[in-house]
């Protein structure tokens, strides 16, 4: 791949993450509940917040894989160790980031005097973009590894 390619690419990376952080930091002081409190309360007396929050370390992490599986491609080292490394990793955090939201969903579900609709649309939209990711990391894990192994053999033979 060629490196403007792929630093092109990181850089959204970057940007989505950016993104999502501005996203997580804002909503929650626009949001129904919370429009008129302080960010003490906002961060610290909603209990849902704080899973939100620890459910997002799956997705920094796969973005942080993305960005290094990018990296090795712009260094034309894909097929390699840690390529198929990081594509786990992203597998897995997509699996953990489909979980989360599974949670999520059952903790909106029994939640009362609430709106449902919106948090239920959101997290089906989450769970099929997370089932997407994790389909195609596995794939992606799949053909890096055989290539990985093929140049291994192609190497002890030469």
């Amino acid at each position: 791949m060629k490196r403007g390619s792929t630093i092109f690419l990181q850089i959204i990376v970057v940007l989505a993450g950016l993104g999502a952080l501005a996203l997580m930091l804002w909503f929650p002081h626009i949001e129904g509940r919370n429009v008129h409190s302080t960010p003490f309360q906002v961060y610290f007396h909603d209990p849902f917040l704080a899973y939100a929050y620890t459910a997002s370390m799956a997705f920094y992490l796969a973005l942080y894989q993305a960005y290094k599986v990018l990296g090795l491609a712009g260094q034309n080292r894909i097929f390699s160790a840690p390529a198929v490394k990081a594509l786990r990793t992203i597998k897995y955090c997509a699996l953990a980031l489909i979980g989360f939201v599974v949670v999520a969903l059952l903790i909106i579900s029994q939640a009362e005097g609430e709106d449902r609709a919106g948090g239920v649309a959101l997290g089906v939209v989450l769970t099929l973009g997370s089932l997407v990711v994790a389909t195609a990391a596995a794939i992606f894990e799949r053909i890096l590894q055989k290539a990985v192994e093929l140049k291994t053999e192609s190497d002890l033979t030469v």
